[in-house]
């Protein structure tokens, strides 16, 4: 594959089973995320690199971008997924008039901030070429009850992702891949390794990307 990816949000879920698919591609994988073990140990085990990055903090993700920039055989990034996001409280019971200033606050500074400091700082870092892949979900499109905060943060991350793609010469997309399990929200889905290879799929075909959101119909139409 010849590309360098870097992925924020990889201690586990969606965001290192990326890590891997991308890596089983070829791809030079630079993972990152809170716990430090965590992306250490999947780095090891898929021949990449790590470092402990706080998407909360803008200046841990300008390293973080830099040290992508320098894997691999070329200088430079070609593909961000910013997987790192939260939830707080309980998946379903979360009302929007009911959730903390603090929990709101820290939900859009790391679930829609998050992806707008990865974005702007691998930015500098990619050329023309480059592909960004926003996670997302249908409550970003599609209310629910009870999806509070995290609702909200998904929807502004789908408009980062738009307007980087308005704004910018790299595929900016984002990427549904229906209810997965994870520990984010608890509530089951499809196991994160049975969708990652949307994500790999979707960096392929930059020309789709261009603000758009790409699902599990896509893919299964496109590689069918």
């Amino acid at each position: 594959m010849g590309t360098t990816v870097a992925v924020t949000g990889a201690s586990g879920g969606i965001g290192e089973a990326v890590a891997r698919a991308f890596a089983a591609e070829g791809a030079t994988v630079v993972v990152g995320g809170r716990d430090r073990d965590a992306v250490d140990a999947l780095a090891d085990d898929v021949g990449g690199e790590s470092l402990r990055v706080d998407v909360r903090d803008e200046f841990e993700v300008e390293r973080f971008m830099e040290r992508a920039s320098r894997a691999g055989d070329a200088s430079g990034v070609d593909v961000v997924v910013p997987c790192a996001a939260v939830y707080h409280g309980d998946a379903g019971e979360t009302r929007l008039g009911e959730e903390s200033y603090s929990a709101f606050d820290d939900t859009v500074r790391t679930n829609v901030r998050g992806v707008f400091a990865a974005v702007r700082e691998a930015l500098p870092h990619m050329d023309e070429s480059g592909r960004v892949l926003v996670p997302t979900g249908s409550v970003a499109r599609e209310a629910e009850p009870g999806f509070g905060a995290y609702a909200v943060s998904k929807a502004a991350a789908e408009g980062v992702a738009r307007q980087f793609a308005a704004d910018c010469e790299q595929a900016v997309g984002c990427v549904d891949p229906g209810a997965v399990d994870t520990g984010l929200h608890g509530l089951g889905g499809r196991d994160p390794g049975a969708v990652a290879s949307l994500f790999t799929w979707a960096a392929s075909v930059p020309g789709e990307l261009d603000g758009a959101v790409l699902d599990l119909a896509d893919w299964k139409r496109a590689t069918a």
